[in-house]
Parts: C-alpha cells; structure tokens; sequence
C-alpha cells in the first residue's frame, strides 16, 4: 500500500481514497463473501465498509496499516449486516465455482458438505475462520484485524473447527429413514 496514497486521502484527498479502495475492494469483497456467504449482503457489508473507512479515515493512526483497518472495518460491516438481515438471509446461497477440469461427484459432494457446515457458523466464527485459513493471518493478526483478544481469537478458532467437524460428522450419518430402507 502507498503510504503516500494513504495520507493523502487521510487529509481529505477522495481521488486518493478512491485509488485505495480500488486496490483493495476486491479482497476484500472476497472476505466479505466468505463471512457472509451471500454477494449481495457481501456487496451491502463492502459499500457500508467503504463509507465507514472514509468517515473515520481521518483516525487511522498508521497508515502502513490501512489495508489491515479496512479489514477490520469490513469485519463489523458484517457482522452489523448479518445482524440487520436476520441469520437466515446470510445462509441462502452457495458459492458457484467453475472448476477448469471437470469435477468428480466425490468432490462436489465434499464442497456441498462443508458449505452446509460452514453456514452453520455464526459470523464470528467464520469471520476467524476466513481471517486465519483464507487470508493466512497468524492469530495474533486476527485478533488485532476484529479488535479482540489472542485468546478470544484462539477460541473461536477452536471452537468453529469443533462445530464444522461435528456438522460434517452428523451430515453423514445416514438418517431414520435410510436406515429403514437399507
């Protein structure tokens, strides 16, 4: 990121701001679909991002980290969209994927199967989740990234791999009724 670019928006400059959320916006989008597993609430949580990051830009304390508090502002953006949509509307749709070779049913029963998991997660625990495993962020980084504590962090991590384990377990089970067929 452009420091230059950063403190220059900072003071008021929006052609420079603009270039900023050009650079970023699409990472971000990513992270908001991933946390919230809906483009359109994604797209909502990123422009109520974008207008925050704007607002309160004249705080950031450093500007090497603009790209890091944009993460951050976008975090609460969905959470705060999740919550004014109800948890329902942010577990409608799947993610399409257009695989360059063709995909075996094996694999494609696996994506269904953690997406139904991973839309059981509430979006602190997938906001961890996509923050640790999609970005790559230490823990530490995470933590800092949703303004919580290392152990929080720590927490929630666990505890969204026990509930993905456990909803994947139980979606294998065979139900009452294969049973019954069987």
């Amino acid at each position: 990121m452009d420091r230059e670019l950063v403190e220059r928006a900072r003071g008021g400059d929006r052609d420079a701001f603009t270039v900023l959320v050009h650079q970023i916006s699409d990472r971000l989008y990513a992270i908001a679909h991933r946390i919230l597993r809906d483009g359109d609430l994604a797209q909502d949580a990123l422009q109520n991002a974008i207008v925050t990051a704007w607002r309160q830009l004249p705080h950031l304390r450093d500007a090497d980290r603009f790209e890091a508090w944009s993460q951050r502002i976008l975090v609460h953006a969905c959470y705060a969209e999740s919550r004014r949509r109800g948890r329902s509307a942010a577990t409608v749709r799947l993610i399409s994927f257009s695989p360059s070779t063709p995909d075996t049913s094996d694999a494609l029963a696996d994506r269904d199967e953690i997406e139904r998991a991973f839309r059981r997660l509430s979006p602190d625990h997938r906001a961890v989740l996509v923050l640790h495993h999609y970005l790559g962020l230490p823990l530490v980084e995470v933590a800092a990234t949703l303004g919580i504590p290392a152990g929080t962090a720590r927490s929630r991590l666990h505890n969204a791999s026990r509930v993905l384990r456990s909803a994947i377990e139980a979606d294998s089970q065979p139900t009452i009724e294969e049973v019954r067929l069987a």
